[in-house]
């Protein structure tokens, strides 16, 4: 190794040839034009004055570099959730996405009970996500175009396309969660299935 000591021979110090690395403090400084000239563009922007944004970069500590005092807001013509660090929205937030039905409830109970440092907070925002979707395929069943957990999650293409052999003597990282992924993707349509066909069962035979 460049610059090390040869086993056996520790007063032998090979010092004519540069050291990448060394432990602890370094025992002499190098002045600032030996380095500039040893190492090409070593200290570009060590001097303001040779930085592109001179003269017009200042230090000034008090200045916020706004040109205002406090932007003009956006109103809020709903409710729109915020974490509890925040007392106000930002001066724009979108609205393309508002809050609705029970997943919205839960993420606007998240806001508003716990902050965001809480691991509660962003348990209750997945719970969220997770209703949204069940709430998505819903909402798909009375449309023309309704959901198809078959065929939308490729599972027809496994056949063609070697679902054994290729899972086998590779590096595919979705090995280690194939197994749960049926729960994962089919369990929500067969609990869906479950709790129609019950309801049905209950509706005929109160009536």
């Amino acid at each position: 190794m460049t610059g090390a000591r040869p086993a056996g021979r520790k007063d032998l110090i090979v010092s004519d040839l540069p050291i990448a690395y060394v432990s602890g403090s370094a025992t002499r400084s190098v002045p600032r034009e030996e380095l500039r000239a040893r190492i090409p563009g070593w200290g570009v922007d060590a001097d303001p004055r040779d930085r592109p944004s001179y003269p017009r970069e200042r230090f000034d500590p008090q200045g916020s570099g706004a040109h205002w005092t406090f932007p003009d807001r956006q109103p809020e013509t709903f409710p729109r959730e915020r974490s509890l660090e925040h007392g106000i929205l930002p001066p724009v937030f979108g609205t393309v996405a508002p809050l609705h039905g029970l997943s919205g409830a839960i993420r606007r109970f998240s806001y508003e009970r716990f902050s965001e440092g809480r691991a509660a907070h962003w348990l209750l925002l997945v719970l969220g996500d997770r209703v949204d979707a069940i709430e998505s395929h819903l909402r798909s069943f009375a449309s023309a175009h309704p959901d198809d957990p078959v065929t939308e999650t490729g599972v027809l293409a496994e056949p063609s396309h070697r679902p054994i052999s290729s899972r086998f003597g590779g590096t595919r990282t979705d090995i280690r969660h194939t197994w749960v992924d049926p729960l994962v993707v089919a369990g929500p349509w067969v609990l869906s299935a479950v709790v129609a066909v019950a309801a049905v069962r209950r509706l005929v035979a109160h009536r």
